[in-house]
Parts: structure tokens; C-alpha cells; sequence
């Protein structure tokens, strides 16, 4: 689990784990990382955390966010990455490192769409070819459920994909093949969906306003998607269907 370590003039103050989908930073005490302090905004900052990746928003406080020393509205932290509010610091620490970043799959989608989708894929299970000697006698028969208790975790909630309704790109088609697509307009909004084992979710993730689902604006919370489900984004209407 990813984490922020808070300090003041080099010393630590204390160690935030990101265990919350929204986490917000402010002098406030409803913020979940409060800072006392005349330059800290009351509601300064947030940080979304969907799956491994995490993401900083200013929430267009009065003094800025800065990254390592460049202010910034909205940035996709990078492990060892330190945040400057005001005179205090916060080290973004990523979980275990597992290898290059599978960020170079940016796609663009009517200028708009994809703004980041890492790879899914999972490195291959190694071939069992030696399991059995070549030559045995009298093998020993496998039970007939072992195939079948072997296939179920292979079961996967089945491909969705985004069509688009309105706009110059109507009728378009996006295939939510990984397990983490950005959807939106820098500045403007900005939603990620995250493919889980229990079906595809939705979350807010920069903009005054939040996604809309059927008519109804959701929360800062994740929200699943339904198969038919209409989502507007950045004045784009879409529908999320699985297809048959």
C-alpha cells in the first residue's frame, strides 16, 4: 500500500497510509490530513488512489500545490515523488517497485479520452511440460475435478466497452481492455475506470463536477458500472455495455 510521510524542515511528523479512494489535505479538521497552518488552504489538496496508481489534485487553494518544485493542478504521483503545501512536505512512497511503469499505452480519443491506461497483462505461468516423466509405467490416473478447480480463477468479468453518443466522435468505440483507463478533458473533468474482478468501476478524479451515471451525479466514492449504464463526461454522453 502506498503512502505519504509528512515532515516539517527534515523532520518526520508521521506516515499516512493512502488506504481510502479520496483522501483530502487541508486546514480543516474535517480534512483527513490536516495541517495547521495560515498557508494551507482549508480544503488544499486531494489524492485519489485507484488500485496502484494515485492521483493529486489542488482543490484551487489560495497558495498552490507544488510537486517536486513545480506547482501543479492535477499529477499522477511517482514513487519518491514530495509534495510541498506550504512549508510542509509529503513523500509519495509507492508500494514495492514491480518493474518499468506500463504507462506507453496512451491512446487519444477525440483529443479527449484516453489520457493513461498501464497494461493489464500478467506475467505468463511457466510451462508445466516436465510435470509428468515421459516414460511412467502405470501413471496414476488425475482426479477428473482437478481441470475444473483449475479453470475457475481463469474466469474473468467479461470485456466492456465505452461508445460514445454525442459529439464529433459519435458512434466511436473503446474496448476497456485494461484495468485502469482515463476518461476526460484535462481542467476541465477528468474520471478513471478500473476493471476489478467483481465488474468495471467508476471514479472522480479532477473537476468541479463530478461524473454523471443515468441522469444521477455520483459521489467521490468508486461507483460500479451496470451493462447499458449512460455516463456524460466532459459534455460527452457514452454508454457502457458488454457486448453480446
Amino acid at each position: 500500500m502506498a503512502k505519504l510521510i509528512l515532515s516539517l524542515e527534515g523532520s518526520t511528523i508521521r506516515e499516512i497510509p493512502l488506504d481510502k479512494e479520496r483522501i483530502t489535505i487541508g486546514r480543516k479538521p474535517s480534512n483527513d490530513i490536516q495541517i495547521e497552518n495560515l498557508a494551507v488552504s482549508g480544503e488544499h489538496a486531494c489524492i485519489v488512489t485507484i488500485l496502484n496508481d494515485s492521483f493529486l489534485e489542488d482543490l484551487g487553494s489560495t497558495n498552490g500545490t507544488m510537486v517536486n518544485g513545480n506547482q501543479v493542478k492535477k499529477h499522477i504521483l511517482q514513487n519518491n515523488d514530495v509534495i510541498e503545501i506550504g512549508k510542509y512536505k509529503l513523500q509519495y512512497v509507492a508500494e514495492a517497485s514491480a518493474g518499468p511503469a506500463a504507462g506507453g499505452a496512451n491512446e487519444d480519443f477525440e483529443k479527449t479520452m484516453i489520457l493513461r491506461a498501464p497494461r493489464s497483462a500478467a506475467p505468463a505461468a511457466k510451462p508445466a511440460a516436465a510435470a509428468a516423466p515421459a516414460a511412467a509405467p502405470t501413471p496414476t490416473p488425475r482426479p477428473a475435478v482437478a481441470p475444473a478447480a483449475a479453470a475457475k480463477p481463469v474466469e474473468a468479468h467479461p470485456v466492456a466497452t465505452i461508445q460514445i453518443l454525442t459529439g464529433p466522435s459519435l458512434g466511436k468505440e473503446l474496448a476497456l481492455v485494461k484495468n485502469l483507463t482515463t476518461l476526460g478533458k484535462p481542467g476541465v473533468q477528468v474520471a478513471v475506470i478500473t476493471r476489478r474482478p467483481q465488474g468495471y468501476f467508476i471514479a472522480h478524479v479532477e473537476g468541479a463536477k463530478f461524473p454523471i451515471i443515468n441522469g444521477k451525479m455520483i459521489d467521490a466514492q468508486a461507483q460500479p458500472l451496470n451493462d447499458h449504464d449512460v455516463l456524460e463526461l466532459a459534455a460527452v454522453k457514452m454508454e457502457f455495455f458488454y457486448k453480446k
